[in-house]
């Protein structure tokens, strides 16, 4: 099925599985907005905040993530990371062990309502190793945030005062530039088909 372009000019892609679907093709043409009714889900029934989730997929949003294009990057970079939340294998290994998750790594690139799952299921792993008191210099979602891109070792490390280095700092910095827009995608799109969108994969 080829995509459409909606009334604004930007491509929608075909639905993949359990309706939602795919991002398009063309480079550009994504927007995380538009699975801000599948991250509502997704964040309350993992327990995170919505607009932690959301915030990330901005973040996560420098490539494109249509699932042909995930197979020719993989073919050029086989240790790229997969889905709409850029995931690596180890890392989704450990969600599916830990939540009982039937379906399988290469399930991120075709299932973006997934995707967004076992990044949820994630971040809150991390807040459960994220000590009570860190310094004041980031916030709680700062720091599950550097966690969700540098690792559950180095995110304690923030939290105790250890200087981020510099990709880190580049990846806080556009979280903190994101976080308008991811929460006005969750104010005006949230409640818009919320009802409509498919239960996601239960643990086992």
């Amino acid at each position: 099925m080829a995509e459409r372009v909606t009334g604004a000019g930007r491509e929608v892609g075909p639905a993949g599985p359990g309706g939602v679907r795919k991002p398009p093709l063309r480079p550009g043409g994504y927007d995380p907005a538009d699975y801000a009714p599948q991250v509502a889900r997704c964040a309350a029934e993992a327990g995170v905040s919505p607009l932690l989730v959301m915030t990330v997929l901005h973040n996560e949003a420098y490539k494109p993530h249509h699932p042909l294009l995930e197979r020719l990057w993989q073919w050029w970079k086989p240790g790229a990371s997969f889905g709409l939340a850029n995931m690596h294998r180890a890392t989704f290994e450990r969600v599916r062990r830990t939540h009982g998750l039937s379906k399988r790594w290469r399930d991120l690139r075709e299932d973006p309502a997934f995707a967004i799952q076992a990044a949820a299921l994630h971040l809150r792993d991390l807040d459960r190793t994220l000590p009570e008191r860190h310094v004041r210099r980031y916030t709680r979602d700062e720091l599950l945030a550097l966690g969700y891109n540098t690792g559950e070792r180095n995110m304690r490390a923030f939290a105790r005062g250890v200087p981020p280095g510099p990709m880190a700092r580049s990846y806080l910095r556009r979280f903190r530039t994101h976080r308008d827009r991811a929460a006005r995608a969750l104010a005006a799109r949230a409640d818009d088909g919320l009802a409509a969108v498919p239960p996601v994969e239960r643990s086992r």
